[in-house]
């Protein structure tokens, strides 16, 4: 009987081990991957390149496909109107011909910045149309203020993500109006309004605002950045992605969330000096609580102005559940 009784309980451990150890395990948290590259310039060579039929984006093709969401900041116009804006050094067009390229590699760009406007409002609008009709999102730019505020939705694998963007380097005449064409303006109290509203009114899992900002050639981000930055995640942001200081800048992590203060340029050319020829590609993966993890990809860009993976060259990686930036090898990812 006590044999039976023995026998009996071994038994039943077994039966509740085996429906323990092979019960289907809870469901996965969805993940969302989403790359982010600094200044895109398609005018000049990196426009000839693409005019003789070449991709300047070829190099880091397979990493961008690797990502389900790929955003750059596109620091030119594209159009075929408009005049030189007389006021800058600088002024940036590049031809209709490079949306096609920029379609293979990217779902998403950043209108915000102090190039978008440099031919003139009827350029900046043919652009939208030219993004439009190939089906690029675009964001930190519109036809009205309304527009160039509104933040862009993209949903993948359940999450609901929401891009923002804005410039803080002049010219301010780029900036939209009620009625007239143009880019999103930094201004605090405007900008944790449309982080709130991304929640609220468009119903967003996640916010990341992609910023234009700083002082050119400066490695380190300043205190009106510092500043800022830590407003929109006080605000609801889960990241804060930014350039235009035409150099890679440092890396802060507050409240538990990434800010990539600048990931300096990416197809660009006119540099001489190592700093502005090295940029970043940032990936990302998201879940429901913010930012899960991320890695760099460090990018050397050549006389062409078209970016190669940087080997020997650790990138950065982090991860929430370590909690610790790390050097690590291209394409590896903390977990």
């Amino acid at each position: 009987m006590r044999r039976f009784t023995w026998l009996s309980s071994w038994v039943c451990f077994l039966l509740w081990q085996g429906s323990t150890s092979f019960a289907e395990p809870p469901a996965i948290e969805p993940t969302v991957s989403i790359a982010f590259v600094g200044d895109i310039l398609l005018d000049d060579t990196p426009g000839r390149v693409v005019k003789r039929g070449r991709d300047p984006f070829a190099p880091f093709a397979k990493i961008l496909s690797s990502a389900d969401i790929r955003v750059g900041n596109l620091e030119c116009v594209i159009a075929t109107v408009g005049k030189a804006d007389p006021g800058k050094p600088f002024s940036f067009r590049a031809h209709p011909r490079t949306v096609r390229v920029l379609k293979r590699h990217f779902d998403a760009v950043a209108l915000a910045n102090n190039h978008s406007g440099d031919f003139g409002p009827a350029a900046f609008v043919q652009m939208l149309g030219l993004l439009q009709a190939s089906g690029i999102g675009y964001f930190g730019g519109g036809k009205t203020l309304t527009e160039a505020h509104r933040p862009l939705l993209i949903e993948r694998n359940g999450l609901r993500i929401a891009l923002l963007g804005y410039n803080e380097f002049f010219p301010r005449r780029f900036e939209a109006d009620t009625d007239t064409p143009g880019i999103a303006w930094s201004e605090d109290e405007q900008v944790i309004l449309d982080i709130t509203n991304a929640r609220k009114m468009y119903s967003a899992d996640l916010v990341i605002p992609m910023m234009h900002w700083g002082w050119e050639h400066k490695p380190l981000a300043s205190e009106r950045q510092r500043q800022l930055a830590r407003t929109m995640i006080d605000a609801g942001a889960d990241a804060v992605v930014g350039g235009h200081p035409h150099v890679t800048q440092d890396i802060e992590t507050y409240r538990g969330k990434p800010i990539i203060y600048s990931l300096g340029n990416f197809v660009f050319d006119g540099f001489k000096d190592e700093d502005n020829n090295t940029g970043w590609l940032l990936r990302m993966d998201l879940d429901r609580l913010g930012v899960r993890a991320w890695n760099i990809y460090v990018a050397r860009i050549d006389r062409e102005g078209i970016p190669h993976p940087k080997t020997g060259k650790p990138g950065l990686c982090w991860s929430r559940h370590s909690g610790a930036r790390v050097e690590c090898e291209d394409g590896e990812r903390l977990q």
